[in-house]
C-alpha cells in the first residue's frame, strides 16, 4: 500500500500551501515602512508570547522576515518573525537583553505569523491571530 514516488499527495498539497502561502502579501496589506511602530508591535508581541508560554526560558527575536501593515480604523500589522529560545530564564527578568541560546540541547526556533490590531497613539495593542511552526 504504498503511496509511489511522492508520497502522501495530501501531505505534499499541505506543505505547499504552507511554503506558497508564507510568501503571498495579503489583500490590502502592504510592506511596513514605519520601523519605529514595528518595533513597539514585536516587543508587545514578544511579551504576549511569553506570558502564554509553558517553556522555562524567554524567547526572543531571532530575525524579522516580514512585516505588513494594514489602515483601518487603527494599524493591523501582519508580522512573520523567527523566534528563539534564549538563555534568560522565565523568572529572571531583570535582563532586557537575553542573547539567543547557543547550546545545542536547549536550542529550540518557531517560525509565527502574528496579526496584531494597534491604536499606537493611544499606546493600544491586541493580538487578534498568530500561529507558529517548529523550525
Amino acid at each position: 500500500m504504498g503511496a509511489g514516488r511522492w508520497g502522501n499527495p495530501l501531505l505534499l498539497l499541505a506543505a505547499l500551501v504552507l511554503v506558497l502561502g508564507r510568501h503571498q502579501q495579503w489583500p490590502g496589506f502592504q510592506d511596513s515602512e514605519s520601523p519605529r511602530n514595528v518595533n513597539a508591535t514585536l516587543t508587545f508581541l514578544l511579551e504576549n508570547y511569553n506570558n502564554k508560554s509553558n517553556d522555562s526560558y524567554l524567547f526572543g527575536i531571532d530575525k524579522l522576515l516580514r512585516s505588513q501593515v494594514q489602515l483601518t480604523t487603527g494599524v493591523e500589522y501582519l508580522i512573520t518573525v523567527k523566534i528563539s529560545r534564549t538563555k534568560c530564564k522565565r523568572n529572571s527578568t531583570k535582563n532586557r537583553s537575553c542573547p539567543i541560546q547557543t547550546k545545542k540541547n536547549l536550542k529550540k526556533s518557531f517560525i509565527c505569523d502574528f496579526l496584531v490590531y494597534t491604536l499606537p497613539w493611544m499606546n493600544h495593542y491586541q493580538l487578534w491571530n498568530n500561529s507558529c511552526l517548529d523550525v
